[in-house]
């Protein structure tokens, strides 16, 4: 009979094309990984992967057995958090993925507030590209996950929280920064920076600036917001900074200055998703409602 350790081995092999990693992922070793992956091809009569110099290869019956294997684990963890939330009456620990746009200069509000109201509910925070934790949470490397829309996975449940606003940032002495009665046309041709293609933000702020007819500076892609903020100060363009970051006590608006063309209202939707079915989807419906009412309570804070 298949193991579920045997399963896990052969999802994270699918998932990282190489033994030694999987192994690491799996904490096990690396022959012990191997060795358990022989057997189970033994005991299925099928090869599963294919062995080459440069590192692994799922065979097409392997990329199958692979993914009914992952719907497989997912379901076991559902069922053993059902069980934990029936015999201790309390949600736990919960994965909670966010994105590194968002996470710094919102989640302490929230987990500061959460851990007085809710003091049995622990946040294993994990930060990391969007789409990429929207696959985790769907293959149950994580339980919940909070960013921007859009969010695509299987099976999940997407509950939209609220809208932040968006903000044009320069230097201080830029020459837009005091024109009077600034408009969107004044933007044309202008440069922006932005982070790197990977992210959501990204193409949001490729989109915007279409529609401003700026463009983007390709040559400047930022590591972080902070990174952002940095380059526009140092003079090299602008930038579209989220609201929450610069409300931020740690960053804020130091070195540079909002700019604020009459028609602008860019937002960004953000959103908390789970794997539909979970066993404790009626406590995330709840934190998601808690995270709402604290967002949308710091948006309607005026800016000082």
């Amino acid at each position: 009979m298949t193991s579920i350790r045997q399963m896990e081995y052969l999802v994270a092999v699918a998932d990282v094309k190489h033994f030694g990693r999987a192994a690491q992922r799996c904490n096990v070793s690396q022959p012990t990984l191997s060795q358990q992956l022989k057997t189970l091809e033994d005991r299925l009569k099928v090869k599963l992967v294919e062995r080459q110099s440069n590192g692994v290869q799922m065979t097409p019956v392997g990329r199958i057995i692979a993914e009914r294997s992952r719907d497989i684990l997912v379901a076991v963890q559902d069922m053993q958090a059902l069980a934990k939330r029936a015999s201790e009456g309390t949600i736990g620990t919960v994965r909670f993925g966010v994105s590194p746009t968002l996470g710094p200069y919102l989640m302490p509000d929230i987990i500061a507030k959460l851990h007085s109201e809710m003091p049995e509910l622990k946040l294993y925070i994990r930060e990391g590209i969007p789409s990429d934790q929207a696959e985790e949470l769907s293959s149950g490397v994580i339980d919940v996950l909070l960013g921007p829309l859009p969010i695509d996975g299987t099976m999940l449940h997407v509950e939209p929280l609220f809208q932040e606003p968006l903000h044009i940032i320069a230097p201080p002495d830029h020459e837009l920064a005091s024109k009077n009665d600034l408009t969107n046309e004044d933007m044309a041709k202008i440069g922006f920076l932005t982070l790197d293609p990977r992210h959501h933000f990204y193409r949001q702020v490729e989109r915007i600036c279409a529609s401003l007819d700026a463009r983007i500076m390709r040559d400047y892609e930022g590591t972080s917001l902070d990174s952002l903020r940095q380059m526009v100060g140092s003079g090299i363009g602008l930038a579209i900074m989220p609201e929450f970051y610069l409300r931020s006590e740690s960053t804020g608006e130091n070195m540079v200055t909002r700019l604020t063309p009459k028609s602008w209202s860019a937002k960004r939707s953000i959103a908390m998703a789970w794997r539909r079915g979970s066993a404790n989807e009626d406590d995330y419906r709840q934190l998601a409602e808690r995270i709402r009412t604290i967002g949308l309570s710091r948006l309607q804070t005026p800016f000082l």
